[in-house]
């Protein structure tokens, strides 16, 4: 670098302009330095990544309240069964558990629904084969318990939520938080009406022959054109 010195400037150089060119001088030879080893743009940073659907085997539940003076399934404990058949269906071939609460005040009441419960099910496609009856102790004596439907079926999960391993506010490496991307995977996970998508694509289903044709024929009888459909192109704007 050239020695300067601010008594050999031409007299139309002000001593504010020899300063700012010596910062100028400094600061590039700053750029020449060492830099910062880490390379923002290499870094994983991909939520599926981090928080990957699975398909895995899990129990599914189903909970029908039940009050002490029911004597027979109510429209809206009907819907929940029907629903859930429908999910049994769709994902599982095992046994159904019927569980009915003992020790709970609602308890005769849920045991005399549970045969209702059973033709229910059976009404919508499951073999009576694969349902069967059984108990669960109440949590209190207070505990208005619910009759439990369960099997256990492929499901879509991913990772729990809420996780927060590092402290978003010290973190420099200007990557997203853990936690980034945790709800819309779940969420997404419990959308999936079929998990065993995730795994293989479906066959295809048998084309539509007759509705084929009808759109080929309408096809070629059509004569209308661009013209016609916008009113013959008359009337300006």
């Amino acid at each position: 670098m050239a020695h300067m010195n601010a008594t050999t400037l031409r007299p139309g150089i002000s001593r504010a302009l020899f300063v700012t060119a010596v910062i100028s001088v400094a600061a590039l030879a700053g750029c020449a330095g060492p830099h910062d080893q880490l390379t923002t743009g290499g870094i994983p940073d991909d939520y599926r990544a981090r928080h990957p659907i699975i398909v895995t085997e899990a129990e599914q539940t189903v909970d029908i309240p039940v009050a002490s003076t029911d004597r027979r399934l109510t429209i809206a404990q009907r819907d929940l069964i029907r629903g859930f058949a429908a999910n049994y269906i769709s994902r599982a071939s095992g046994p159904v558990y019927v569980l009915s609460p003992q020790g709970s005040p609602n308890s005769a009441a849920a045991y005399q629904l549970r045969n209702q419960v059973r033709a229910e099910l059976a009404g919508r496609g499951i073999a009576s084969s694969k349902i069967v009856n059984t108990s669960y102790a109440a949590a209190g004596a207070g505990d208005a318990a619910p009759i439990r439907l369960s099997f256990t079926g492929t499901t879509a999960i991913t990772t729990q939520c809420g996780q927060w391993p590092k402290d978003i506010s010290n973190d420099l490496t200007n990557q997203n938080y853990y936690n980034f991307g945790c709800a819309s995977q779940n969420n997404l996970a419990a959308q999936i009406a079929n998990p065993e998508d995730l795994v293989a694509p479906r066959g295809m289903t048998p084309i539509d022959a007759q509705r084929r044709n009808n759109a080929i024929q309408e096809y070629r009888t059509t004569t209308s054109n661009i013209e016609d459909v916008s009113g013959g192109g008359s009337g300006g704007f």
